[in-house]
């Protein structure tokens, strides 16, 4: 099959709607034409720096409409962006840089205390801050008129189950296809209006630019949560959209109190893991309309999707795959699961990754036939539902944000006074999730400086938030380490506390 052309996404969207608002941030809002302008401004400057077609280059920067355009100025130019977490460590961001090879990174002056000590790792790499390559010369760039659906436009690194974080491969037609079956999904309007204040690092903070691109729609960013701001926005930007997790969606409800939003919002759009029902049919009371999802970073956004209609009748579900998506449930023996058989979730569509960057082992082990191996346990019900069980076995989901357990542990062992660590997640009322630490140890330690030791090597949100000692971390035959026994072991020390 011929590999699949198109224009380039903000070449044809500028030549449509010039004129309709495209992004909108603090007090300024840029229409497609000026989008355009901007992007390729910077695009002649990036060339400045050396840049050239199928490079990979390092972006780590803020929620900003500066952030946009240099994201879509990499598209003009055909140069693949690394996008980077800014609340990883200066250490785990020089880990992906050297993995994916990066020859450029972009910051700016909010993180030189990172780029410093990245820079310092890492004296080859050419490091500039949006301010300085702002200023820099500019030459005339070629753009890249048409895209091939099949090329990589961005990595973004998802945290492995076995430790180091793996490079996922996102093409144009993985975020082409994604937009395409959210509209399907959501439907579309010309007042439509989408809040980004998730992390546009994140594939949900990405995905809604892609979205805007495609649609022809206003994008509002704001740089940092705050729920009176984010209610003030809604109300008074007319926004109909909204990406959120569930401790953002706790604080909008709470916040809210006896008030409703506008009528002509339209949903909040709830990602990074279940919901409680208490939440649901709060929300419901209020009148927001809530779309439960399911996805990963492999999936370019979300590729389940549960509809208000059915929030409360199939609680707990994350939906039905979106219309170019599918879904199977696989037993152990790689039979499909039928009924309300329990087993692997494994996935197939046009938004779904083409693999890991420099892992085409994992790759092809990962994805078969098209079909990817999320990891995660589920089933369906009678009506096709999916019910998720089990997050990629182990995984926490802290504020929305993935900690897998693997990583922290290999830093835990990695200080010469611990012997073996074992890291589950506990609930949490603020984060839904955070990670907690059993360790064994040589000599007796200061549970502070394991703590700030953590802190140098992982972003906070991964750092244990209580360090337990044992004689022994429980493990089976193949020393896999037995979670449940630590779950049990937390449940006796509590009980021993409430004694």
């Amino acid at each position: 099959m011929a590999n699949q052309v198109m224009p380039n996404l903000l070449l044809k969207r500028a030549f449509l709607t010039p004129d309709r608002p495209a992004i909108q941030f603090k007090n300024e809002t840029y229409s497609f034409k000026e989008v355009y302008e901007k992007s390729y401004q910077i695009a002649g400057q990036l060339i400045h720096l050396g840049l050239t077609k199928g490079d990979y280059a390092g972006v780590l920067l803020s929620n900003h409409a500066e952030t946009a355009f240099i994201y879509l100025a990499f598209q003009l130019l055909d140069i693949k962006a690394v996008i980077l977490n800014n609340r990883l460590t200066a250490e785990e961001i020089a880990w992906q840089l050297t993995d994916s090879k990066a020859v450029v990174l972009i910051t700016e002056t909010a993180f030189a205390c990172k780029y410093e000590e990245i820079y310092k790792a890492l004296p080859e790499l050419t490091v500039t801050s949006k301010e300085e390559l702002f200023s820099a010369d500019f030459i005339e760039p070629i753009i890249t008129e048409e895209i091939n659906l099949d090329d990589v436009c961005t990595v973004m690194y998802t945290s492995g189950t076995t430790g180091h974080p793996k490079g996922v491969l996102q093409t144009y037609g993985n975020h082409w296809w994604s937009a395409v079956g959210s509209a399907l999904n959501l439907g579309l309007s010309e007042k439509d209006c989408w809040l980004c204040v998730v992390p546009m690092f994140h594939i949900s903070g990405y995905s809604i630019l892609i979205r805007s691109i495609v649609y022809g729609m206003r994008m509002v960013i704001q740089d940092t949560f705050n729920e009176k701001e984010i209610i003030k926005a809604i109300q008074n930007e007319k926004v109909t959209i909204m990406s959120v997790v569930s401790t953002m969606l706790i604080r909008i409800e709470a916040e809210l109190g006896d008030n409703k939003l506008p009528e002509e919002f339209r949903c909040m759009l709830l990602g990074g893991g279940p919901a409680s029902k208490t939440l649901l049919e709060n929300c419901m009371v209020k009148g927001i309309p809530v779309f439960q999802t399911y996805g990963m970073t492999e999936t370019a956004s979300q590729i389940v999707t549960l509809s208000p209609e059915y929030s409360l009748s199939k609680l707990g579900s994350a939906g039905k795959p979106l219309f170019p998506s599918q879904l199977k449930i696989m037993d152990p023996n790689g039979e499909e699961a039928r009924g309300k058989t329990a087993g692997e979730i494994i996935v197939k569509g046009p938004n779904v990754t083409i693999g890991y960057l420099n892992r085409e082992e994992e790759s092809s082990e990962k994805i078969v036939n098209g079909w990817f191996s999320t990891g995660d346990i589920g089933y369906l019900d009678e009506d096709g539902f999916l019910y998720v069980l089990d997050r990629r076995s182990d995984l926490i989901i802290s504020g929305g944000e993935n900690v897998y357990p693997a990583e922290v542990e290999g830093v835990l062992t990695s200080h010469p006074d611990i012997v073996d660590a074992g890291v589950i997640g506990v609930e949490d009322e603020n984060w839904g999730e955070v990670p907690i630490a059993f360790l064994t140890t040589k000599t007796e330690i200061d549970k502070d400086k394991i703590s700030t030791f953590c802190l140098q090597k992982l972003a906070k949100y991964k750092v244990p938030k209580q360090l337990y000692i044992i004689d022994q971390i429980p493990r089976n035959a193949a020393k896999k380490i037995l979670r449940r026994e630590l779950r049990q072991y937390l449940k006796e020390l509590k009980r021993q506390d409430c004694n």
